[in-house]
Parts: structure tokens; C-alpha cells; sequence
């Protein structure tokens, strides 16, 4: 049991071999069952007694590898009902599969049983490894990834000091929302961002102060809230009453667009002919709405089969290390932008 706070390390094959008093081989041939191994009654239970005592738990990967079975990667993510989300889960899918892995899905509504659940699947040796794609912040799961000294890396956030961070370039999404816009003429430009406290939202929005004030624009406020609809209606709303001069949006998902496309026309203004909306997150919803958003594409499936090949290289014995998935941020012209009335 953990007390310390100290990682917990695996018992390997070799201590149990040599608490039995049986070679390597004979101990891995008993635990695995083998047909071909003949040893005395005794023996047998002696290897197995001692391998429940010393807690061992075959490693499901090395188990794989060498019999050509197919291995397990738990994959947790904060909601499935973002759509953002299932193009990530998707690219990881395929990569296992082609690696022969398959995933595990978990959504992350209650982080305290999320950890439990992932837990209790490592202590039984039914997962290699773990993605973690939540971003909430303080997860248990943090901790216990180091404790059960489990292969894990972390997508689409950056935990600082890991060395296994899978992450986009969002700082450059922000500069192409800010760039195509200005293009377009606007001076005045906000931000409709996610939760300061989720690593994605706070690189967004650092990324879009940052280019506004190269840009020197007239106007840049930032508001935050959560990745929904109505997160992206309420701070839309704070944002329009608080700036009325506002001519253009930088939204910072597909959900709260859809929420500041709501709260505009709340209000009387038309997009984009009183105001342009640009979103992160492109999606083919995009063009389905009214007006079609213009929208960011980013490299989401990409982001998901890299996290796989990090995690994979790591149940090889590779040493872990962060990654920033290549791709630049691709504008979806759409109806939803355009230049600023001068009326």
C-alpha cells in the first residue's frame, strides 16, 4: 500500500524467481502456465504463493510483445460530448490498431472514480499504459500514473516538468484567428476564451495578447468561460456589453461559438455584416450553421496517433519526451467573417 508518497515499483519476474529459489525461466513458465514445463507439485505452488506475496503483476506489455497478443491503452478525456475530442480518439484508435494496441475509453466527469477505475485496471495488469487528454487541473490521476510507475503520457496540455506532454501549437492558432481578421480590416477584436485554468485556454489566450499587442489593435479584450455553449453565450454577452464596439470574435471552440452566434442575435447584431466570428475547432457542424463558421483547423487526429507512438516507444524502453505535433493551423473561409461595417 502507498503511505509515503514514494512511487511504487513493479515486482519483476527476477524477484520472484529468486525469493522461490527457481531460475527466471522456470518461475516465467509456471506463472504463464506453460504446457511444456514439468516441475514437482511443490515447486509450482511455491513460485505461486511467492508471486502473490510479493504482489506480481505480469507486465501486459512485455507479455505482448512476446507472445504477439494484443495489448490495452486506457485513453481518458474530459467529456465525450465535445466534438473536439472524437477526432482526437479517433486518430488514437487507428494508430493502436495499427500498433496493436486497443484503447480504453474513459470520460472524465468525476475525476475522483476516473482514478479509481485506472487504478484498479493497472494494480490487474489490464493496461500498458495511459493517455491522459483531461485537462483539470490537480487530477488524481496525476499522482497515481507516478505511484503504479505506469508508462503514461499526457495530450493536448502541457504538465509541466513531465517530459511527456503530447501537445499542438496553439499559440500559432491565435495569431492565424488574428491575422485573418486584421486582414479583414478589424481594429477591434475579443476573445471569447476557456477556463484560465485549463493549459489549452491559457496558451490560446496568452498567444492572442500577445499578437494583439504587436498588432497594436485599438481593442482586445479577453473573457473567458467554459467549453459549452452557454459558457460561450455568457462571456460573448460580458464581452458585447462591456465593448460595444467590438467588430470581430476569436472564439476558442466550435460549443462556445455556437453559444456566441446565440447570444448576437440576443442582441440584434448579424454576423458577420455587424460582427465577425472566427472558432477554434473546425468541424463539419461548421458548415451547417447560420451563417457557416469560419474556422481554425488544427491537426487533432495527428494529435491523438502521436500520443500513442510516445506511449508506445515507451513500453519498448524508449525514455519518455515531450512532443509538438506538427501541422500550422489551416483558416476555413467561411460566411461567418468579413470586413467591418463602416456605417
Amino acid at each position: 500500500m502507498e503511505t509515503d508518497g514514494r512511487p511504487v515499483t513493479r515486482t519483476r519476474l527476477l524477484d520472484v524467481a529468486r525469493a522461490a529459489g527457481v531460475s527466471k525461466s522456470t518461475a516465467s513458465r509456471i506463472l504463464n502456465d506453460s504446457p511444456d514445463i514439468s516441475v514437482r507439485p511443490h515447486t509450482r505452488e511455491r513460485v505461486l504463493e511467492t508471486a502473490r506475496r510479493l504482489d506480481y503483476r505480469p507486465h501486459a506489455a512485455a507479455r505482448s510483445l512476446r507472445r504477439a497478443e494484443t495489448g490495452a491503452i486506457g485513453l481518458v478525456i474530459p467529456n465525450l460530448a465535445m466534438p473536439v475530442y472524437a477526432r482526437i480518439v479517433r486518430g488514437a484508435f487507428h494508430r493502436a490498431l495499427e500498433r496493436d494496441f486497443v484503447v480504453l475509453l474513459a470520460e472524465d466527469l468525476v475525476p475522483r472514480e476516473t482514478n479509481e477505475v485506472f487504478t484498479r485496471l493497472v494494480r490487474a495488469g489490464r493496461i500498458d499504459g495511459l493517455i491522459v487528454a483531461s485537462a483539470r487541473p490537480g487530477h488524481p490521476l496525476f499522482r497515481s500514473v507516478k505511484r503504479l510507475a505506469i508508462p503514461h503520457v499526457f495530450a493536448n496540455r502541457a504538465v509541466r516538468g513531465s517530459g511527456r506532454s503530447i501537445v499542438m501549437d496553439d499559440a500559432s492558432a491565435s495569431k492565424a484567428a488574428l491575422e485573418h481578421l486584421v486582414g479583414l480590416g478589424h481594429e477591434r477584436i475579443g476573445h471569447v476564451g476557456g477556463p484560465r485554468t485549463l493549459d489549452p485556454a491559457r496558451r490560446r489566450a496568452a498567444s492572442f495578447r500577445k499578437h494583439a499587442e504587436r498588432l497594436e489593435l485599438a481593442q482586445a479584450p479577453v473573457d473567458e468561460g467554459e467549453f459549452t455553449e452557454s459558457g460561450g453565450s455568457q462571456a460573448a454577452r460580458r464581452l458585447l456589453r462591456e465593448h460595444p464596439g467590438l467588430s470581430a470574435l476569436y472564439v476558442s471552440s466550435l460549443a462556445q461559438a455556437v453559444g456566441a452566434l446565440h447570444e448576437a442575435a440576443q442582441v440584434g447584431l448579424r454576423v458577420p455584416d455587424d460582427i465577425s466570428l472566427i472558432t477554434y475547432d473546425d468541424m463539419p457542424l461548421a458548415d451547417y450553421l447560420r451563417p457557416p463558421l469560419t474556422a481554425i483547423r488544427m491537426p487533432l487526429a495527428e494529435l491523438g496517433a502521436a500520443a500513442v507512438d510516445a506511449l508506445v516507444e515507451q513500453l519498448l524502453g524508449g525514455e519518455p519526451r515531450d512532443v509538438v505535433v506538427e501541422g500550422e493551423p489551416e483558416i476555413v473561409v467561411r460566411s461567418s467573417t468579413a470586413p467591418p461595417s463602416r456605417s
